[in-house]
């Protein structure tokens, strides 16, 4: 594998401004020609997660633009934003303290919006990591949204 590229992905905002940007860059490493695996956790890009294999393209300016996934590389990506009216009050630390001992790892940032982008390897107990993100919204430490899952996660109830 080569360097590390940028593909850019395009975002669609709903009525409220969510998510808070029009793209986002996620870093990849280039396969073959046009053919890239993830290499890092997007923050707002929907239904991709780092080890999946995407198809980009340049644009007319040289800028790479992601086309489709080719294949899943099996990871959930959740976006937990710590309530700061909770008992974390706010503290993105805390939500990674918090899936830790299940493996889970992931990376926080404080804006646009205070939120901690967590993944969840294919090799980590999600039904684990769903009860306590439900858990974690029940008991109002966070909201949380789910931004890639597999058929597994979704088979969770």
């Amino acid at each position: 594998m080569s360097d590390l590229v940028k593909i850019r992905f395009d975002l669609d905002q709903d009525d409220s401004g969510w998510p808070p940007a029009e793209s986002e860059g996620l870093w990849a490493a280039t396969v073959e020609p046009n053919t890239f695996r993830i290499d890092n956790t997007p923050w707002f890009v929907r239904g991709v997660a780092a080890d999946d294999l995407v198809e980009a393209t340049p644009d007319r300016t040289g800028i790479l633009r992601f086309v489709r996934v080719l294949e899943r590389g099996g990871r959930v990506v959740v976006r937990v934003i710590p309530r700061p009216d909770g008992p974390l009050r706010g503290d993105r630390q805390s939500v990674l303290d918090a899936f830790a001992d299940l493996g889970v790892t992931g990376e926080g940032i404080a804006s646009p919006v205070n939120m901690v982008a967590l993944d969840i390897g294919p090799d980590a107990p999600i039904a684990s990591a769903k009860a306590r993100l439900d858990q974690g919204e029940a008991d109002g430490r966070w909201h949380y949204e789910e931004g890639c899952v597999t058929d597994e996660w979704l088979g969770l109830t």
